[in-house]
Protein backbone atom coordinates (compact mmCIF):
# COMPACT_ATOMS: atom_id res chain seq x y z
CA UNK A 1 0.00 0.00 0.00
CA UNK A 2 1.65 3.23 -1.03
CA UNK A 3 2.12 6.12 1.56
CA UNK A 4 -0.66 8.22 -0.18
CA UNK A 5 -3.64 5.60 0.52
CA UNK A 6 -2.35 4.82 4.39
CA UNK A 7 -3.19 8.46 5.13
CA UNK A 8 -5.38 9.25 7.83
CA UNK A 9 -8.22 10.70 6.99
CA UNK A 10 -7.43 13.02 10.61
CA UNK A 11 -4.25 14.09 9.22
CA UNK A 12 -5.86 15.04 5.45
CA UNK A 13 -8.44 17.39 7.34
CA UNK A 14 -5.14 18.86 9.62
CA UNK A 15 -3.75 19.17 5.89
CA UNK A 16 -6.32 21.67 4.94
CA UNK A 17 -6.17 23.77 7.73
CA UNK A 18 -2.78 23.65 7.21
CA UNK A 19 -3.44 25.10 3.47
CA UNK A 20 -5.41 27.55 5.42
CA UNK A 21 -3.26 28.81 7.68
CA UNK A 22 -0.66 29.29 5.61
CA UNK A 23 -2.24 30.46 2.35
CA UNK A 24 -0.25 27.67 0.20
CA UNK A 25 -1.67 24.50 -0.67
CA UNK A 26 -0.32 21.06 1.53
CA UNK A 27 -1.19 17.67 1.06
CA UNK A 28 0.26 15.51 3.81
CA UNK A 29 1.83 12.65 1.61
CA UNK A 30 4.45 11.34 4.20
CA UNK A 31 3.01 11.10 7.76
CA UNK A 32 5.90 10.05 10.42
CA UNK A 33 4.33 9.26 13.80
CA UNK A 34 6.63 10.05 16.56
CA UNK A 35 6.64 8.00 19.62
CA UNK A 36 7.92 8.96 22.97
CA UNK A 37 5.10 11.49 23.90
CA UNK A 38 3.56 11.24 27.35
CA UNK A 39 0.85 13.49 27.38
CA UNK A 40 0.01 13.92 22.97
CA UNK A 41 0.26 11.87 20.09
CA UNK A 42 3.18 14.10 17.92
CA UNK A 43 2.94 13.34 14.39
CA UNK A 44 5.14 15.05 11.05
CA UNK A 45 3.18 15.64 8.32
CA UNK A 46 5.20 16.62 5.28
CA UNK A 47 4.59 17.14 1.20
CA UNK A 48 7.76 16.96 -0.13
CA UNK A 49 8.52 20.74 0.30
CA UNK A 50 7.00 22.06 3.36
CA UNK A 51 7.30 19.64 7.61
CA UNK A 52 5.37 20.16 10.41
CA UNK A 53 4.94 18.88 13.67
CA UNK A 54 1.84 18.11 15.18
CA UNK A 55 0.70 17.68 18.55
CA UNK A 56 -2.66 15.45 19.11
CA UNK A 57 -5.44 15.26 21.88
CA UNK A 58 -8.66 14.99 22.97
CA UNK A 59 -11.09 17.70 22.03
CA UNK A 60 -10.95 19.04 25.50
CA UNK A 61 -7.85 19.96 25.53
CA UNK A 62 -7.60 22.22 23.10
CA UNK A 63 -6.99 25.40 25.80
CA UNK A 64 -3.73 23.27 26.97
CA UNK A 65 -2.64 23.92 22.59
CA UNK A 66 -3.95 27.28 22.82
CA UNK A 67 -1.95 28.38 25.75
CA UNK A 68 1.30 26.51 24.49
CA UNK A 69 1.05 28.65 21.07
CA UNK A 70 0.64 31.95 23.55
CA UNK A 71 3.45 30.80 25.41
CA UNK A 72 5.69 30.40 22.47
CA UNK A 73 4.80 33.27 20.95
CA UNK A 74 5.74 35.40 24.49
CA UNK A 75 9.26 33.41 24.04
CA UNK A 76 9.82 33.80 20.69
CA UNK A 77 9.11 37.82 21.46
CA UNK A 78 11.99 38.10 23.34
CA UNK A 79 14.31 37.28 20.87
CA UNK A 80 16.32 35.07 22.91
CA UNK A 81 16.30 31.79 22.70
CA UNK A 82 14.67 29.59 19.68
CA UNK A 83 11.28 28.01 19.84
CA UNK A 84 8.92 26.23 17.09
CA UNK A 85 7.15 29.06 15.45
CA UNK A 86 3.20 27.79 15.99
CA UNK A 87 1.22 28.17 12.82
CA UNK A 88 -2.34 27.12 13.84
CA UNK A 89 -4.35 25.75 16.71
CA UNK A 90 -7.52 23.72 16.34
CA UNK A 91 -10.19 20.41 16.15
CA UNK A 92 -10.59 18.04 13.34
CA UNK A 93 -12.71 14.58 13.09
CA UNK A 94 -15.58 13.51 12.82
CA UNK A 95 -18.56 15.27 15.41
CA UNK A 96 -18.73 12.33 17.33
CA UNK A 97 -14.91 11.93 17.39
CA UNK A 98 -13.41 15.56 17.36
CA UNK A 99 -9.55 15.89 17.81
CA UNK A 100 -8.08 18.69 19.18
CA UNK A 101 -4.17 19.78 17.98
CA UNK A 102 -1.39 22.34 17.03
CA UNK A 103 0.55 22.79 13.98
CA UNK A 104 4.05 23.49 14.80
CA UNK A 105 7.18 24.34 12.90
CA UNK A 106 9.57 21.50 12.48
CA UNK A 107 13.11 21.42 13.47
CA UNK A 108 14.69 18.80 13.09
CA UNK A 109 17.22 18.03 16.80
CA UNK A 110 20.49 17.30 16.50
CA UNK A 111 23.40 16.19 18.48
CA UNK A 112 25.15 18.82 19.79
CA UNK A 113 27.36 20.28 22.67
CA UNK A 114 27.00 23.53 23.54
CA UNK A 115 25.74 24.06 27.00
CA UNK A 116 27.59 27.11 27.60
CA UNK A 117 25.25 29.11 24.60
CA UNK A 118 22.27 27.79 26.07
CA UNK A 119 23.00 29.12 29.32
CA UNK A 120 23.66 32.29 28.14
CA UNK A 121 20.68 32.60 26.15
CA UNK A 122 18.71 31.32 28.73
CA UNK A 123 20.09 34.56 31.26
CA UNK A 124 18.81 36.41 28.33
CA UNK A 125 15.49 35.19 28.38
CA UNK A 126 15.51 35.57 32.32
CA UNK A 127 16.12 39.03 32.09
CA UNK A 128 12.85 39.53 30.67
CA UNK A 129 10.77 41.15 33.57
CA UNK A 130 7.64 42.18 34.89
CA UNK A 131 6.39 44.83 37.49
CA UNK A 132 3.75 41.44 38.55
CA UNK A 133 4.60 37.65 39.60
CA UNK A 134 2.62 35.66 37.22
CA UNK A 135 0.67 36.50 34.24
CA UNK A 136 -2.25 37.55 32.26
CA UNK A 137 -3.93 34.11 32.06
CA UNK A 138 -3.92 30.36 33.15
CA UNK A 139 -2.03 28.16 31.29
CA UNK A 140 -1.12 24.34 31.97
CA UNK A 141 1.78 22.00 33.37
CA UNK A 142 1.54 18.89 30.81
CA UNK A 143 -2.43 18.49 31.11
CA UNK A 144 -2.67 20.09 34.67
CA UNK A 145 -4.25 23.74 34.91
CA UNK A 146 -1.76 26.05 36.57
CA UNK A 147 -3.42 28.82 37.82
CA UNK A 148 -1.14 32.11 36.97
CA UNK A 149 -2.77 35.14 39.23
CA UNK A 150 -0.85 37.45 39.20
CA UNK A 151 0.85 38.97 42.74
CA UNK A 152 3.13 41.55 43.56
CA UNK A 153 4.67 39.38 46.30
CA UNK A 154 6.58 35.98 44.74
CA UNK A 155 5.75 33.92 48.43
CA UNK A 156 2.14 34.75 48.41
CA UNK A 157 2.24 33.70 44.73
CA UNK A 158 4.21 30.42 45.50
CA UNK A 159 1.70 29.09 48.14
CA UNK A 160 -1.12 30.00 46.53
CA UNK A 161 -1.12 29.55 42.38
CA UNK A 162 1.93 26.55 42.77
CA UNK A 163 1.76 24.57 46.01
CA UNK A 164 -1.97 24.86 47.49
CA UNK A 165 -3.39 23.57 44.19
CA UNK A 166 -1.31 20.46 43.44
CA UNK A 167 -1.52 19.83 47.11
CA UNK A 168 -5.40 20.02 46.87
CA UNK A 169 -5.18 17.65 43.66
CA UNK A 170 -2.75 15.16 45.26
CA UNK A 171 -5.32 15.25 48.27
CA UNK A 172 -7.73 14.16 45.70
CA UNK A 173 -5.43 11.39 43.93
CA UNK A 174 -4.80 9.92 47.24
CA UNK A 175 -1.65 10.95 48.91
CA UNK A 176 -0.85 9.74 52.13
CA UNK A 177 -2.73 12.33 54.56
CA UNK A 178 0.45 12.85 56.75
CA UNK A 179 2.51 14.10 54.16
CA UNK A 180 -0.32 16.63 53.00
CA UNK A 181 -0.24 17.77 56.56
CA UNK A 182 3.35 18.37 56.54
CA UNK A 183 3.08 19.79 53.28
CA UNK A 184 0.77 22.29 54.42
CA UNK A 185 3.18 22.88 57.92
CA UNK A 186 5.79 23.64 54.92
CA UNK A 187 3.86 26.08 53.01
CA UNK A 188 2.89 28.17 55.88
CA UNK A 189 6.50 28.36 56.70
CA UNK A 190 7.28 29.33 53.40
CA UNK A 191 8.63 32.85 54.02
CA UNK A 192 11.51 31.56 56.20
CA UNK A 193 12.91 30.79 52.95
CA UNK A 194 12.92 33.55 51.90
CA UNK A 195 14.45 36.31 54.76
CA UNK A 196 17.45 37.43 52.32
CA UNK A 197 16.21 36.92 49.29
CA UNK A 198 13.91 38.95 46.81
CA UNK A 199 13.44 37.71 43.55
CA UNK A 200 11.87 39.86 40.43
CA UNK A 201 9.69 38.37 37.93
CA UNK A 202 11.83 36.75 34.98
CA UNK A 203 10.63 34.98 32.22
CA UNK A 204 10.22 31.35 32.76
CA UNK A 205 9.96 28.21 30.70
CA UNK A 206 8.49 26.95 33.39
CA UNK A 207 8.83 23.44 32.70
CA UNK A 208 12.27 23.14 31.66
CA UNK A 209 13.25 19.24 31.94
CA UNK A 210 16.00 17.73 29.61
CA UNK A 211 13.18 16.69 27.02
CA UNK A 212 12.17 20.18 26.65
CA UNK A 213 14.92 21.40 24.85
CA UNK A 214 17.58 20.48 22.20
CA UNK A 215 19.75 22.00 19.25
CA UNK A 216 18.58 22.85 15.38
CA UNK A 217 21.33 23.48 12.83
CA UNK A 218 21.25 27.28 11.30
CA UNK A 219 20.37 27.64 8.16
CA UNK A 220 23.88 29.69 7.46
CA UNK A 221 25.99 26.19 7.99
CA UNK A 222 26.58 27.73 11.59
CA UNK A 223 27.17 25.87 14.80
CA UNK A 224 23.92 24.40 16.22
CA UNK A 225 21.60 26.47 18.42
CA UNK A 226 19.52 25.91 21.50
CA UNK A 227 15.44 25.59 21.05
CA UNK A 228 13.41 24.81 24.01
CA UNK A 229 9.78 23.87 23.10
CA UNK A 230 6.63 23.05 25.16
CA UNK A 231 7.05 26.15 27.77
CA UNK A 232 4.79 26.38 30.91
CA UNK A 233 6.05 30.35 30.90
CA UNK A 234 4.72 33.06 34.10
CA UNK A 235 7.17 35.27 35.57
CA UNK A 236 8.76 34.04 38.35
CA UNK A 237 11.90 33.35 39.96
CA UNK A 238 14.20 32.04 38.08
CA UNK A 239 15.68 30.10 40.69
CA UNK A 240 12.38 27.87 39.61
CA UNK A 241 13.70 27.16 35.91
CA UNK A 242 17.28 26.42 37.07
CA UNK A 243 15.71 23.88 39.62
CA UNK A 244 13.86 21.83 37.42
CA UNK A 245 16.83 21.48 34.95
CA UNK A 246 18.86 19.52 37.69
CA UNK A 247 15.58 17.34 38.87
CA UNK A 248 15.75 14.90 36.16
CA UNK A 249 18.76 15.05 34.80
CA UNK A 250 19.78 15.92 31.05
CA UNK A 251 21.56 18.93 31.57
CA UNK A 252 25.77 18.82 31.83
CA UNK A 253 27.93 20.73 34.93
CA UNK A 254 28.84 23.02 31.65
CA UNK A 255 25.57 24.04 31.51
CA UNK A 256 25.01 25.38 35.18
CA UNK A 257 28.70 26.63 35.16
CA UNK A 258 27.59 29.08 32.28
CA UNK A 259 25.24 30.21 33.71
CA UNK A 260 26.29 31.25 37.01
CA UNK A 261 29.35 32.53 35.65
CA UNK A 262 27.07 35.16 33.22
CA UNK A 263 24.68 35.74 36.41
CA UNK A 264 25.41 34.32 39.82
CA UNK A 265 22.52 32.57 41.57
CA UNK A 266 21.95 33.48 45.24
CA UNK A 267 23.53 31.86 47.72
CA UNK A 268 20.07 30.17 49.21
CA UNK A 269 18.96 28.71 45.96
CA UNK A 270 20.42 25.04 47.09
CA UNK A 271 17.80 24.75 49.60
CA UNK A 272 14.97 26.23 47.69
CA UNK A 273 15.83 24.41 44.68
CA UNK A 274 14.25 21.67 46.59
CA UNK A 275 10.79 24.09 47.65
CA UNK A 276 10.70 24.80 43.19
CA UNK A 277 10.98 20.77 42.56
CA UNK A 278 8.02 19.90 44.87
CA UNK A 279 6.10 21.80 42.76
CA UNK A 280 7.05 19.75 40.19
CA UNK A 281 7.28 16.06 42.17
CA UNK A 282 3.45 17.22 43.00
CA UNK A 283 2.43 17.49 39.57
CA UNK A 284 4.61 14.32 38.38
CA UNK A 285 2.08 12.43 41.21
CA UNK A 286 -1.21 14.02 40.26
CA UNK A 287 -0.24 13.04 36.63
CA UNK A 288 1.55 9.66 36.75
CA UNK A 289 0.78 8.26 39.93
CA UNK A 290 1.83 6.73 43.14
CA UNK A 291 5.70 6.48 42.09
CA UNK A 292 6.11 9.70 42.60
CA UNK A 293 5.24 9.35 46.61
CA UNK A 294 8.24 8.26 48.01
CA UNK A 295 9.83 11.70 46.30
CA UNK A 296 7.29 14.26 47.74
CA UNK A 297 7.76 12.82 51.24
CA UNK A 298 11.61 13.17 50.77
CA UNK A 299 11.53 16.47 49.40
CA UNK A 300 9.05 17.51 51.98
CA UNK A 301 10.90 16.10 55.24
CA UNK A 302 13.87 17.88 53.86
CA UNK A 303 12.54 21.34 53.33
CA UNK A 304 10.84 21.08 57.33
CA UNK A 305 14.29 19.94 58.29
CA UNK A 306 15.86 22.88 56.75
CA UNK A 307 13.55 25.15 58.81
CA UNK A 308 14.56 23.42 62.13
CA UNK A 309 18.00 23.85 61.56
Amino acid sequence: MSAVAAINPLYEEIAKQISLASGEPFRARHPHTRGGGCISESVVLEDGARMFFIKINRAERLPMFEAEAAGLHRLAATQTLRVPEPLLCGTAGSPTHAQAFIVLEYLPIVDSDAPERFAEQLVALHQHSSELFGLESDNFIGTTPQENTQHTDWVSFWASCRLQPQLERARQNGLAPSTLELAEQLTAALPSFFTDYQPRPSLLHGDLWGGNYGYVEQGNGGHPEPVIFDPAVYYGDREVDIAMTELFGGFPPRFRHAYDAAWPLDPGYGVRRQLYNLYHVLNHFNLFGEGYTAQCQRLVLRLLSELRA
